[in-house]
């Protein structure tokens, strides 16, 4: 089930935008292919990310992938409870297993994601 107050890219990211801050992480389908996650690398605070650039790092027992920004910004916050817990990305990847959050700065950028209907469609509805 794919949620429908979220923005989406082809590399299998979300973000949840309330005023000027989005929240990332990745998908549901993103985690399932992962496997369980076993590492979460994230991006300092007060650091700039670029939309499309990698910003993240998971490892799992499978694999390891790179996050990518949906958006450019500042990185406000990390979810620090991810360096002992990453499992937490398995078991919700869309509430505890957030990664971080960038405040926006050029929130047009948006435009370019997928919808929650166009992000099941590209997965084949198996999002």
């Amino acid at each position: 089930m794919v949620p429908k107050d979220l923005l989406y890219t082809d590399q299998h990211e979300w973000i949840r935008v309330e005023g000027d801050v989005g929240t990332v992480g990745i998908t549901d389908h993103a985690q399932r292919s992962l496997g369980d996650l076993t590492f979460v690398e994230l991006p300092a605070t007060g650091s700039d990310v670029a939309k499309g650039a990698e910003a993240a790092v998971v490892e799992s027992t499978k694999a390891a992938a790179d996050v990518y920004s949906p958006a450019a910004g500042k990185v406000a916050e990390v979810n620090e409870s991810l360096e002992d817990d990453p499992g937490a990305v398995n078991r919700d990847p869309y509430g505890d297993g957030w990664m971080f959050k960038v405040a926006l700065s050029d929130k047009s950028e948006l435009g370019g994601l997928l919808s929650p209907d166009k992000y099941a469609e590209f997965c084949g509805d198996e999002a």
